[in-house]
C-alpha cells in the first residue's frame, strides 16, 4: 500500500508512516498550493501523509486545496486558532512515527523531506531535526534555527549590536552569527517552518503550549524538549525555500506578534531577576531603533531610514499589546 501522496516506500500491515507532514494555512492559497505541489514532486523515498489545517482563510484556500489535492487530509476551521493550536489539532489525526511541521510559504528543494527523514534515521538520539532555508533568490535565510534567548543576546539586541555585527558570533549569538548553516550542528531551537520531531516526544511534551498564538511556540517546545534529553540539530542537506511572514500583511502587526511571543518566552523560561531585566531590555529595543533611525534620517535626509524610524515608532507605541506577553489563549478573527 502506498501512502496518500505517492511516497514510494511500501507499508507493511500495521506499519506506521515515516512522517506526517503538517501545514497550517491562513490566507496563503497560492503559495500553499505551490508548497503542496513541491512536496509531491520532491518526496519519493519516505512514506508520508499530508494534513492541512486552514485557519478560516478568506481567500478560498480550503476550497482550492480540496479541489487540487483531494488526497490531503484537510481540516477547515471556522475560527483562526493560531499556529500552535492548529498544529496540535493536526497531530491528533497524524499516523506518522515522526511529525514534520512545514510552513505553507515554503518550497521543497532537492528531496529535502527525504533527506531530513534520512538525517533523523541516522541520528535518532537527537529527537528534533531541521534543515537549511533559503530566500526565493537563493540567498541564505538564517531563520531556520536560533540560540535560546539570554540576557547577553537581549542586551546586544537592545543596543543594536546585532545590527552592526550580524556576522559576529558574539554580538549576534542568538542568530548564530557567522555560521551559514552549511554544516551539521546542534542548535537550541529549530524553527517551526521546517521542524521534524519524534511523535512520542511530541506527545510527551503535549505539543505546542496553546498560549502562544503565533511566534515563539517552537522555541518553547525545543527548550522543553532539551530538558527531556533531546538534542536538536540541523543539516544543510535538507534545504527548502522559505518566503517568511506570508500570512502577515502589515509588517508592524508581525513584529508585535513576534515581540509578544518573545515576552512570553521570557516569562516562561527566565527566573527572577533575569525576567525583569529581560523585560526592560526588550522594551529598550524598539525605542533605541526609533530614536536612532530618526536622528540618522534627519541628518542624512534618508527616506529609508525615516521609514524605519516610523516602523519602530509604531512598534513602541503599541507596546501595551506585547509587553506582558500572552496571558491566556484567545482566538483571533480572520
Amino acid at each position: 500500500m502506498s501512502n496518500a501522496f505517492g511516497g514510494e516506500k511500501p507499508l507493511g500491515s500495521g506499519s506506521q508512516l515515516d512522517v506526517s507532514i503538517i501545514v497550517v494555512s491562513y490566507n496563503t492559497r497560492d503559495i500553499t498550493l505551490d508548497c503542496l505541489s513541491s512536496i509531491v514532486v520532491e518526496t519519493l523515498a519516505a512514506s508520508y501523509e499530508i494534513i492541512v489545517v486552514d485557519n478560516n482563510s478568506s481567500d478560498g484556500s480550503a476550497a482550492a486545496i480540496s479541489r487540487q489535492f483531494p488526497e490531503v487530509k484537510l481540516v477547515a476551521l471556522d475560527d483562526n486558532v493560531g499556529f500552535g493550536r492548529a498544529n496540535n489539532m493536526a497531530v491528533q489525526e497524524a499516523r506518522g512515527r515522526r511529525i514534520l511541521l512545514l510552513n505553507p510559504d515554503t518550497i521543497i528543494l532537492d528531496h529535502a523531506i527525504d533527506r531530513l527523514v534520512e538525517f533523523a534515521e541516522e541520528n535518532p538520539s537527537f529527537h528534533v531535526w531541521g534543515g537549511r532555508t533559503l530566500f526565493p533568490d537563493g540567498s541564505l535565510n538564517r531563520t531556520s534555527c536560533f540560540r535560546r534567548m539570554s540576557l547577553w543576546n537581549l542586551l546586544c539586541f537592545a543596543l543594536g549590536f546585532t545590527y552592526f555585527g550580524r556576522e559576529n558570533p558574539i554580538f549576534n549569538s542568538e542568530a548564530y552569527g557567522g555560521w551559514d548553516r552549511d554544516t551539521e550542528r546542534h542548535v537550541d531551537i529549530v524553527t517551526g517552518c521546517f521542524l521534524l520531531i519524534d511523535r512520542m516526544l511530541w506527545d510527551k511534551l503535549g505539543g505546542f503550549d496553546p498560549i502562544f498564538f503565533m511566534y515563539g511556540e517552537e522555541a518553547d517546545l525545543c527548550q522543553r524538549a532539551r530538558s527531556l534529553g533531546a538534542h536538536p540539530a540541523v543539516t544543510p542537506d535538507a534545504t527548502i525555500v522559505h518566503y517568511g511572514g506570508a500570512s502577515d500583511i502589515v509588517p508592524v502587526d508581525k513584529r508585535v506578534k513576534v515581540f509578544k511571543g518573545r515576552m512570553t518566552l521570557i516569562n516562561r523560561h527566565f527566573g527572577w531577576p533575569a525576567r525583569t531585566i529581560g523585560h526592560v531590555l526588550h522594551l529598550i529595543a524598539p525605542l533605541t531603533r526609533w530614536c536612532g533611525y530618526g536622528m540618522a534620517a534627519a541628518v542624512a535626509r534618508n527616506s529609508e531610514w525615516r521609514r524605519n524610524a516610523e516602523y519602530w515608532g509604531a512598534v513602541w507605541k503599541r507596546r501595551r499589546e506585547w509587553v506582558n506577553g500572552y496571558q491566556t489563549y484567545r482566538a483571533e478573527a480572520a
